[in-house]
């Protein structure tokens, strides 16, 4: 019998003038048009401060140090087809200039005042600002 396996994610809190980084999802057969932190599976042989480099990189263009990164947020998630544990990462400083670098995955990439998110922004994202906001380190969303 196999052993049951849970999908790893890594999502960037960036936070930067009170305002908070978010892209839009496009074409990606996954939330398409809706809001989310940069954010990407853990690829294998990575570690969660590994896999946030790269997918910062990646999406957004900048580097990341390790000792720049923080969980500061963790999330068991179950949808109907997949369970996952979600990483919430935030980091304070970072190198280079935010950037759509995958314009076939993501259609904007811009920073949000806080009280003004847009309205679609993907429900556990949601609730995984608001538990980091308020320093809840860890949340159950879906069941």
């Amino acid at each position: 019998m196999e052993r049951f396996k849970l999908v790893v994610a890594v999502h960037l809190i960036l936070m930067e003038n009170g305002k908070i980084l978010l892209l839009r999802r496009y074409h990606t057969g996954y939330e398409d048009g809706n809001y989310s932190f940069v954010a990407g599976h853990i690829d294998g042989n990575e570690s969660v401060i590994q896999a946030m480099q790269r997918e910062a990189l990646e999406e957004a263009g900048i580097e990341i140090r390790k000792e720049d990164l923080t969980i500061a947020h963790v999330m068991h998630r179950k949808t109907k087809d997949r369970e996952s544990i979600d990483y919430f990462l935030t980091c304070q400083k970072y190198i280079g200039q935010v950037q759509i670098m995958e314009k076939d995955k993501c259609d904007e990439l811009t920073f949000y005042d806080l009280n003004h998110l847009p309205t679609n922004v993907i429900p556990y994202i949601k609730q995984a600002l608001e538990h980091y906001q308020n320093h809840i380190p860890f949340s159950i969303y879906g069941w």
